[in-house]
C-alpha cells in the first residue's frame, strides 16, 4: 500500500519470497559478484538522476543522504567490493548496484500487520543496522503496525534478514516515472537470482 502523498513520487515493486535458506556466505555468489563488480568498473552505469529526483521531491539532498544503490556504486568505483553480509542480502545488493535502484530487504516474520509506504512523521525513528538511530521524519519510509522499519538509504535492525529468515519482503524503491515493464523485469531478474542462491519461491508480488 502506498500513501497518496507518495503515489506521484515512488513506484515500488515488491516481492514476497518464501521458503528461503539464508547462509552466511554462498560460494556460488563468489564468481557472480566478481564478474558484476568488474563489469561495473569497466562500464559504470550512470547514477540514476530519477532516484536523486525522488529524494529531492521529499526535501532530501541525495549527496548528503545517498540512496543505497548510489552508495554501492561509489564503493565499487573506489575499488571496494559488494559487502558480504549473508546470501540474501548479497543478492539484493548485487541487483541494486546493477539495476541502479535502491532496494529494501525485510524479514516478513518480524513485521506486524500490512506494510505501508509513506512519509515519516515528526519524531519517527528506528534502530538502524549499521548506525544507532535512523530518523525518518519527512522521509520515504516503509512501516507496519509497530512503526517504520526501512527506507531507500538504510534499513532497521528490527526487520533485518538473518540466517534464521525463511520469508522476506524485497522492496524496490523505484521512481514514479519507472515504466511498468522495466520494474517487472527488475523483479523477474531479482527473483531468478534469489531462487538460484537462496532457494524458495515467489509467494506474491506487487507493482504500483
Amino acid at each position: 500500500m502506498v500513501s497518496p502523498a507518495l503515489a506521484s513520487i515512488v513506484r515500488p515493486g515488491v516481492l514476497w519470497w518464501a521458503g528461503a535458506t539464508v547462509v552466511e556466505r554462498a560460494e556460488a555468489l563468489d564468481p557472480l559478484l566478481a564478474e558484476a563488480e568488474a563489469a561495473v568498473r569497466a562500464h559504470p552505469p550512470a547514477e540514476t538522476a530519477a532516484v536523486r529526483t525522488m529524494y529531492k521531491r521529499v526535501g532530501l539532498d541525495p549527496t548528503r543522504t545517498r540512496p543505497s544503490n548510489e552508495a554501492l556504486l561509489r564503493r565499487l568505483l573506489k575499488g571496494g567490493a559488494i559487502p558480504r553480509i549473508n546470501a540474501m542480502v548479497d543478492v539484493v545488493n548485487w541487483c541494486s548496484v546493477e539495476f541502479q535502484l535502491p532496494y529494501g530487504l525485510y524479514d516478513r516474520a518480524r513485521m506486524r500487520g500490512t506494510p505501508t509506504l509513506r512519509l515519516g512523521v515528526d519524531g519517527e525513528e528506528y534502530a538502524g543496522i549499521r548506525k544507532d538511530v535512523v530518523h525518518v521524519s519527512g522521509r520515504i519510509t516503509v512501516a507496519d503496525d509497530d512503526g517504520p522499519f526501512g527506507n531507500p538509504t538504510s534499513d532497521s535492525a528490527r526487520t533485518m534478514v538473518t540466517q534464521a529468515t525463511t520469508e522476506a519482503l524485497v522492496v524496490v524503491y523505484a521512481p514514479a516515472d519507472t515504466s511498468g515493464p522495466r520494474l517487472a523485469s527488475v523483479l523477474d531478474r531479482t527473483a531468478e537470482r534469489l531462487a538460484r542462491i537462496c532457494g524458495g519461491h515467489e509467494k506474491a508480488r506487487w507493482l504500483a
